[in-house]
């Protein structure tokens, strides 16, 4: 296909540099994201212990302190998926395995800060099942994964010694 259609060369550098371009504005916006949610995690954290004296046994102060640590985790999980290195052999499956373990981090952390008496039956069941399902998936894409790099999964060939 790269020596029939005219321009095809030019063309996929010119979207490289793009993706390259979106990567590094994409990266710096999250790295500021990231950034400002941990200074929001130190102040909280700092407000909670002068003010409060950061009551560890109350449920809705480590609802809070663990909703705002793991917004940052996300945002920096984020970042990290958009660093895979273009070109490498499993781009993809990197970056697959990078939105999986974002969905289940958030996931995680809605079950985190949800207030189980405001909540229905049904939601709680369907946010289980996306857990469920994002965990099997993972499962299955990072067995996947393994297998192609574990060598004792590839079966060797014996010799005999007669040969």
């Amino acid at each position: 296909m790269k020596n029939t259609l005219p321009g095809f060369l030019r063309l996929s550098r010119l979207f490289d540099m793009f993706e390259g371009a979106a990567m590094l504005i994409l990266s710096v916006c999250i790295t500021l994201v990231a950034c400002l949610g941990l200074l929001h995690v130190v102040v909280a954290v700092a407000r909670l212990t002068i003010h409060a004296g950061l009551n560890p046994t109350e449920p809705a102060v480590l609802q809070e302190i663990f909703g705002l640590f793991f917004t940052v985790l996300i945002a920096l999980e984020f970042r990290h998926s958009i660093l895979v290195l273009p070109g490498s052999e499993s781009q993809g499956m990197i970056r697959m395995r990078s939105v999986l373990l974002i969905g289940m981090m958030a996931a995680v952390r809605k079950f985190i800060v949800l207030d189980l008496n405001g909540v229905n039956v049904s939601e709680l069941l369907a946010l289980s099942a996306a857990v469920l399902s994002l965990s099997a998936a993972y499962w299955l894409v990072r067995g996947k994964a393994m297998a192609r790099t574990d060598p004792s999964a590839v079966p060797q060939q014996t010799s005999s010694p007669n040969q």
